[in-house]
């Protein structure tokens, strides 16, 4: 019996030298991955002179809390962030609901070709996105698009991007046939039992889909550099160029606005991370 216990005490010891070994890891990459995002926050409260010093002063003095002020006045940042809001936001719900439609035809409704067109959808995740920028800006220039929105909330209308259209399929998958076949014997058309069935279950899966839809918008700065010409239609990211000047770079103001910009990613991701977690895990559980 004491043998038995001594070896029981082994293996509880082993399990939470193992439970604090991979916490203390998982501590020490958190905080080399948080590096860059505090020296960000730390020069955004320095003077111009001690942006560079060295050793870095981790401990800016003094602190100047006015940065943040003058980094949002010095440019008229409210008016990118009202442009940047309205891109972000109309992606992100056009990427949901069109996915999910998308996903959900690909996932439940059968006809021909589906599998083949799936495939095809599938490949066009290993066409580099620099191959579709010209023909994409040729179109865009014949529908007279340019300069404005539309050839940044437009594509996200259309199903969004095929990853998201996967991921959202293969949670799909993991619903019971049972739940679709009780709707449909109570004479629920497709459009219901995609809205009233499929969509509510598939919270954590749309959580994740706009996440990283809020995110890319959020953060993209190649697409409107290209298709945005005048200022008044400038996102947040174009806007942090402008602070990059040919001779002179004010880098404590450009932290202190790279660090308001990022503020919106970090606290929505905050907010929905559960949901994430799960929809990206059970995403993977059925092919």
């Amino acid at each position: 019996m004491r043998i038995k216990n001594k070896v029981i005490l082994r293996e509880i010891n082993v399990k939470t030298l193992k439970y604090i070994l991979t916490y203390l890891v998982m501590f020490a990459l958190a905080i080399i991955f948080l590096i860059p995002f505090i020296w960000m926050v730390v020069t955004a409260l320095k003077i111009p002179d001690q942006v560079f010093s060295y050793p870095i002063e981790w401990i800016p003095r003094p602190v100047v809390w006015s940065n943040f002020i003058n980094a949002w006045t010095i440019k008229p940042f409210t008016l990118y962030l009202k442009n940047t809001c309205i891109i972000t936001f109309s992606s992100v719900l056009g990427t949901v609901i069109t996915s999910s439609m998308a996903a959900y035809g690909f996932s439940r409704t059968h006809f021909p070709g589906r599998d083949l067109l799936f495939a095809l959808m599938l490949g066009t995740m290993m066409v580099p996105s620099v191959v579709t920028n010209i023909p994409l800006y040729i179109i865009f220039r014949i529908f007279g698009w340019l300069n404005t929105f539309k050839p940044l909330i437009v594509p996200s209308l259309l199903g969004g991007g095929s990853f998201y259209i996967f991921l959202l399929r293969q949670f799909f998958l993991t619903i019971p046939l049972e739940l679709e076949d009780a709707a449909k014997m109570d004479g629920c058309s497709t459009f219901r039992i995609w809205w009233t069935i499929f969509i509510p279950l598939s919270r954590p899966a749309l959580a994740s889909v706009a996440v990283l839809s809020f995110v890319s918008h959020w953060n993209e700065f190649f697409n409107p550099l290209i298709y945005i010409n005048t200022q008044d239609k400038y996102t947040l990211s174009l806007g942090l160029r402008y602070f990059m000047d040919e001779y002179l770079t004010q880098y404590n103001l450009l932290m202190a606005a790279s660090t308001l910009v990022v503020l919106p990613c970090i606290i929505f991701f905050f907010f929905t991370q559960r949901y994430f977690i799960e929809g990206i895990v059970m995403s993977g559980l059925k092919e």
